[in-house]
């Protein structure tokens, strides 16, 4: 899902103090010992809010549960095979990326971290600084030190960042391909190849050299010190310092493996995206679907970006509701777009947090014997 947060239990919450000890590979692990409670009950409220709104009030708005479960039962045995084939594949791939960013990490334990990682910061509200501390003692038990966890973690999540920005404007370009690029298709495509350009440039200028990315995290402290004069306000943070200490933490890494590392991310997005156009195709009927490949792909492109907006985890019903509305305006049944999208959410979604709490708990009884 995304880019990656369990109502949090008592039993919990009293590991992080043991988790967030020195790591094997020594030196203390920058990450959060202690969360703010306040912010944790409110997310968990928006997060209830959210929830209820989207699926007690907007879907059935326009879509009936019932018609919905009556298309996903209408499904062939093939397709829902191919179904959970596809669902297996698409676990299986997760790893990669984080693979890719950690060199020397073997499949065994990356498959532990990441499952457990998409466990808590897809089903904890506001569970951002649990995943990190439960991410920081995993590697850290895995003999990584805290510096290397560190350029994994900011590598893997600068790429998805990345990927996730870049799938609409891939979809502008695949609805002009086959004919249905309109004005606003054209922009997206012009303006998204730009952006994307800018991107790139910036990533050059920062591995240049220490120089070259020091003199544009010094143009990034004016632009945000602009921005916060606007409101009067100071800002918390020296994105200079930041620059150069990403650059210096992940260099080495993304030097020599920044191809693997944008193709392990692109192929892992592509799969969940795969998993959507498998329901939609077998729900509405095989070829003759008014939906076509392109046009799902877009649907999920574009509902991908909802997942930036900190309301629920994981995007948690926000993207739902954004990719659901995209496939009923290209032309699916309003109970057909939402079975498909409820079968896409349950393939992608319950899956990897059932496991996510099975290799914690074992990682945590391995801790226990090991201790």
């Amino acid at each position: 899902m995304g880019p990656e947060s369990m109502p949090a239990s008592a039993a919990f919450i009293p590991t992080l103090d043991v988790m967030t000890n020195q790591s094997p590979a020594g030196g203390d692990a920058a990450i959060p010992k202690n969360t703010d409670k306040k912010k944790q009950i409110i997310g968990g409220i928006v997060t209830l809010v959210t929830l209820v709104l989207v699926f007690g009030i907007v879907f059935p708005q326009f879509a009936d549960y019932g018609e919905a479960w009556d298309a996903v039962q209408k499904m062939s045995a093939i397709a829902l095979v191919l179904l959970l084939v596809m669902t297996v594949i698409n676990i299986v791939v997760y790893v990669w990326p984080y693979q890719a960013s950690l060199p020397g990490l073997k499949y065994g334990p990356g498959f532990v971290v990441r499952q457990t990682s998409f466990m808590i910061s897809n089903v904890i509200p506001a569970g951002g600084a649990f995943g990190l501390a439960v991410q920081y003692a995993m590697l850290g038990s895995y003999g990584y030190g805290a510096a290397e966890t560190t350029a994994a973690i900011g590598i893997t999540s600068t790429w998805n960042t990345f990927v996730t920005l870049s799938l609409p404007v891939f979809g502008a370009f695949g609805l002009i391909a086959i004919g249905q690029g309109q004005g606003s298709a054209y922009a997206l495509a012009a303006i998204g190849l730009v952006a994307i350009g800018v991107i790139i440039g910036v990533f050059v200028l920062i591995f240049k050299s220490e120089l070259s990315a020091r003199r544009l995290g010094d143009f990034g402290d004016r632009v945000v010190t602009w921005a916060f004069g606007i409101f009067k306000k100071e800002p918390g943070f020296d994105v200079s310092r930041w620059v150069v200490d990403f650059r210096s933490s992940t260099i080495g890494v993304i030097s020599e493996g920044w191809l693997k590392i944008t193709a392990t991310n692109y192929f892992q997005q592509f799969m969940q995206f795969l998993i959507l156009w498998a329901a939609v195709y077998a729900i509405q009927g095989g070829a003759a679907a008014p939906v076509t490949f392109v046009e799902a792909f877009v649907a999920y492109a574009f509902g991908r970006l909802a997942s930036f907006i900190p309301i629920t985890p994981g995007g948690l019903g926000t993207v739902d509701a954004a990719i659901t509305a995209i496939l009923v305006a290209f032309g699916a049944v309003n109970s057909d777009a939402l079975a498909a999208v409820m079968v896409w959410r349950a393939l992608t979604y319950f899956p990897q947090v059932f496991l996510g709490v099975g290799t914690f708990l074992a990682w945590r009884r391995k801790q226990s014997k090991t201790a």
